[in-house]
């Protein structure tokens, strides 16, 4: 395996090989003045004996998770100093020789400890300028032997992170209606997966051509995030790239991922978010990505789930079945999610090919009908429209058709 370190590292080199030229890299500048927007949730107001902060702080997390499905965490309980150590530390794996590295080199998505480039080198068409360790610390704690004091470091620093998302989630199962503990014993969280990644992007010569990692959602529940100082985080909010500097003392970056997306049936949407690079410094980021046991069959929540006004949007799935889709194959955007939508979601793609076929002389919009349709045949809610969006951005949004068209095609979706 040839590290994107050791490219980096190269003499002379200035410009990078073929593979790794990303054609769709967009050249779209990032909305940076939401920088400040970013919600901020003080940790310690979900354990306070007041009732009322503990009540305003949930709502603020309600928020944050809705809206933005990314927030910062303040006065959490993980050590400044802990925190430093573990980005340290971290940089003195990426700086072993090459032969010390190689034997954690990944063979298995779920190897205890994979070290590896790009995202799946073995399915990347087109390669990412980033090297990576990743480590299973929960249930079972796993690390290299090797340098000495990452094993000490990191097993502190995975339970401190594992309290902190404990009590997000105990907040979140609240703003949902349910119990505070119904996350937790729903999908198991005492035996929940928990993987550190550390994540290196070493400077490149053509950071325009390449990315260090594309847009894509996290498997888990929750993802936390601590870098070396350096900027390159994007996250996607309401369809533009926002810059993420973790210019805030002692924070951590959380972001919701799948898995409460399909538990939450669609209230809380996993962010979509990429990882850019620059021609100056290194980039080191550690991230702790928090799901449920491996067993646990995920699905929406039953006390959420309505036939009449809010249908269950996904189907169920082990949680290990769904991480080794989405880690044993190439990396685009929320394709994995898209595969356990639920009805509403298949009966749109079932009649999309048939829908483009039709398309003709425009009365109205098909975007339009097709909602004024799905408005009428399904009774659906604001989740179903959320949804039939995201299937018709894969069809050109301006195309229309007759009334006797239209009415075809609602003839065939009864």
């Amino acid at each position: 395996m040839n590290s994107v370190k050791a490219l980096a590292e190269s003499p002379n080199l200035s410009c990078i090989p073929s593979i790794y030229i990303n054609s769709a890299n967009s050249t779209e500048p990032p909305t940076s003045d939401l920088q400040d927007a970013i919600p901020t949730i003080d940790f310690s107001l979900l354990t306070s004996d007041n009732p009322k902060l503990r009540s305003q702080v949930i709502q603020e997390l309600d928020f944050a998770c809705k809206d933005w499905g990314f927030f910062r965490v303040i006065n959490h309980g993980v050590p400044k100093s802990l925190m430093n150590m573990v980005i340290e530390k971290s940089k003195e794996f990426f700086d072993l020789r090459d032969e010390e590295k190689k034997e954690f080199e990944e063979n298995g998505v779920l190897d205890p400890i994979r070290y590896g480039t790009s995202f799946n080198s073995k399915k990347d068409e087109i390669f990412y300028w980033r090297d990576y360790l990743k480590i299973i610390v929960h249930p079972e704690f796993n690390c290299p032997n090797k340098p000495l004091g990452l094993r000490e470091v990191l097993l502190e620093y995975s339970k401190g992170t594992r309290e902190v998302v404990k009590g997000l989630l105990s907040g979140i199962s609240t703003s949902l209606g349910l119990d505070q503990c119904y996350v937790e014993k729903a999908l198991k969280l005492e035996s929940g997966l928990q993987i550190l990644v550390a994540n290196l992007y070493p400077p490149c010569p053509q950071p325009e051509l390449t990315i260090g990692f594309p847009p894509h959602s996290d498997h888990g529940l929750l993802t936390l995030l601590i870098n070396n100082g350096v900027g390159g985080l994007q996250i996607k909010h309401k369809g533009k790239w926002v810059n993420v500097n973790n210019d805030l003392p002692n924070s951590l970056l959380v972001n919701t991922a799948d898995q409460l997306e399909i538990f939450s049936n669609g209230k809380f949407k996993s962010v979509e978010h990429r990882a850019i690079v620059n021609n100056a410094v290194t980039r080191l980021s550690v991230v702790v990505a928090n799901g449920p046991s491996l067993d646990a069959v995920v699905e929406p929540a039953y006390k959420l789930v309505t036939e009449e006004r809010c249908p269950s949007a996904y189907n169920a799935m082990k949680y290990k079945e769904y991480l080794e889709m989405q880690q044993g194959n190439q990396i685009i955007g929320k394709t994995c999610l898209d595969r356990v939508r639920g009805k509403i979601f298949e009966e749109i793609k079932k009649n999309q090919e048939m829908w483009e076929r039709l398309l003709e002389e425009p009365p109205s919009s098909f975007r339009d009908v097709a909602l004024d349709h799905i408005k009428e045949q399904s009774r659906a809610d604001d989740l179903a429209f959320s949804f039939l969006k995201d299937a018709l951005n894969t069809v050109k949004e301006k195309m229309e058709f007759s009334s006797a068209e239209r009415d075809k095609i609602f003839a065939s979706s009864n």
